[in-house]
């Protein structure tokens, strides 16, 4: 089971103790996948499908709960590709009244657009309203790869009411389309945690939260290897050119030709050449800090590239240091 389906499942065995909850998560529910049937006899009815059985069980237990008319189930079996079977509740209100109340109808009779305020005026009735907007037309990908939550509606209306109704939480929601339909989202891990929490999903935020955890540790991990890496090749880089720069020097101008301070950590790389910088100024007497033998092997390759520059002829070339004659 997908982590998206495994949160749904929680979510539909949360139950509300508030009637005022309980109608605010019906009315979601049914204004997300619910259609309105009106027969010749001014005879209404409301079919809600879903392929989540836990959903279709909580809407037909809200029905009961809130509108206290006839309720039924039909399972509907699809055969093709093996896939889910398919629920219609099918909810009977009794007359205008309750589809009022539902929030589908304003005080004319008319459809009534975005969200009924009436519906939403407590914060645990807001709480519901979310849940069963996301259990009707939500999902959330597993942590393991984005973050992503999302709720799909094909109403723009609505959309901008939810939209504006998770932000009053400040949980950072946005409305994009897609195709045909107004998804309303959140990408950030901490607002989809806070929105987890908001609904009662508390076991899928903590799952959430440990893989989050986890996944940020391993990416930690991953950084600091991979820049421990890039200064050990960095290191050895330069401790090559190092070497190059000092043999070139010896070859050419000869050590007896440096001051004492670049000759000791000449030579003390030559015969070290894996050590660091520090390594290297515990060895010289007296010791050096990093950026003193740093300051010294500069000074070796730059006298190196001046070598390099000039076209120094080498050890033979040098005669004034060969003979001691001016």
């Amino acid at each position: 089971m997908s982590f998206s389906a495994t949160t749904k499942e929680e979510l539909a065995r949360v139950t509300e103790h508030s009637p005022s909850a309980e109608l605010a998560e019906l009315a979601a529910l049914v204004r997300m996948d619910g259609t309105l049937q009106i027969s010749s006899h001014r005879e209404y009815a409301l079919n809600v499908t879903t392929e989540n059985a836990a959903v279709a069980r909580k809407v037909y237990r809200l029905a009961k709960n809130v509108l206290g008319g006839q309720v039924d189930i039909v399972v509907r079996r699809k055969l093709r590709l093996r896939k889910n079977n398919s629920y219609l509740v099918r909810i009977y209100p009794r007359g205008v009244e309750d589809l009022q109340r539902l929030g589908l109808l304003d005080e004319d009779a008319l459809i009534q657009p975005g969200i009924c305020g009436s519906l939403v005026r407590r914060r645990g009735d807001q709480k519901a309203y979310l849940r069963g907007a996301f259990l009707a037309g939500g999902s959330i990908n597993n942590p393991e790869g984005t973050y992503h939550l999302e709720i799909i509606t094909n109403d723009l209306g609505h959309a901008q009411a939810l939209c504006g109704l998770i932000n009053k939480f400040r949980l950072g929601a946005k409305v994009s389309a897609r195709k045909n339909w107004h998804v309303v989202y959140i990408k950030e891990s901490e607002h989809i945690v806070g929105f987890l929490a908001l609904v009662g999903a508390h076991h899928a935020l903590l799952e959430f939260e440990n893989v989050r955890v986890f996944k940020e540790m391993r990416n930690q991990v991953n950084r600091l290897v991979n820049c421990e890496t890039a200064n050990l090749n960095k290191t050895v880089d330069a401790a090559v050119r190092q070497v190059d720069n000092i043999r070139l020097v010896a070859d050419t101008v000869g050590f007896t030709s440096l001051p004492e301070a670049l000759r000791q950590v000449a030579q003390a790389r030559l015969e070290y050449p894996d050590a660091s910088l520090k390594e290297l100024g515990e060895m010289l007497r007296p010791q050096v800090g990093k950026s003193g033998v740093n300051h010294r092997l500069r000074k070796i390759d730059e006298l190196a590239e001046s070598i390099r520059l000039k076209g120094y002829p080498g050890k033979t070339g040098t005669g004034r240091n060969r003979s001691g004659r001016g």
